[in-house]
């Protein structure tokens, strides 16, 4: 993201913390259905466990939030093995079918996670920037462990969020109309929300 010249203003972005991946990957599912049925359009890609644990990282997949389809982002490299089964082919499929869907327009880009494939600039790196290319607003997480490579990613671009329902809320409110987190939180306590997306 880093050199592609877009302030805070032209591209916010969302990094949860502060919950386990399994939580996270939940809630990211839960958020993307919500506004999906609102009637936004959501791109992205989400984690879900794909099957019973083998190798050094389990037998994961993602699904695509706009087709439903779900990716195998794991390759069988044996019960002995010690060295990470994330399959980089299944990846990239993952990471082109989100670009697609943000060629064609979308509302807002969902991505399971950043992580040390992504750090690399690879795994679903190129979607984060098809995303900051379009304009087009992000959520993700970032574990504790690569919030440094984070930083660097993404710089002044994006900021740090809970996972918690009414904060994400507010960040999507501020995101589409321009109000600050503290006034969608202070107008939800009130009963008094602001006005409402014409979809």
């Amino acid at each position: 993201m880093n050199g592609i010249g877009m302030d805070r203003q032209s591209c916010r972005v969302a990094a949860l913390r502060g919950g386990s991946s399994a939580d996270i990957q939940s809630f990211l599912g839960e958020f993307a259905t919500r506004l999906t049925r609102e009637g936004w359009k959501v791109a992205g890609a989400i984690e879900i466990a794909g099957g019973a644990s083998t190798g050094a990282c389990g037998r994961f997949a993602v699904r695509n939030v706009s087709t439903g389809e779900v990716i195998s982002i794991s390759q069988n490299l044996g019960p002995g093995s010690t060295a990470c089964s994330l399959d980089p082919a299944g990846l990239a499929d993952a990471c082109a079918a989100v670009e697609r869907s943000i060629a064609a327009g979308v509302d807002l880009v969902i991505i399971s996670k950043f992580a040390k494939q992504e750090a690399a600039r690879g795994g679903m790196s190129d979607a984060f920037r098809a995303a900051i290319a379009a304009g087009v607003p992000i959520l993700t997480s970032v574990s504790p462990a690569m919030s440094d490579a984070w930083r660097a990613f993404a710089g002044p671009l994006s900021r740090f969020l809970p996972v918690d329902p009414d904060i994400v809320d507010a960040w999507w409110s501020e995101v589409r109309m321009g109000s600050s987190i503290a006034d969608h939180i202070a107008s939800k306590r009130t009963g008094r929300l602001g006005p409402q997306p014409i979809v």
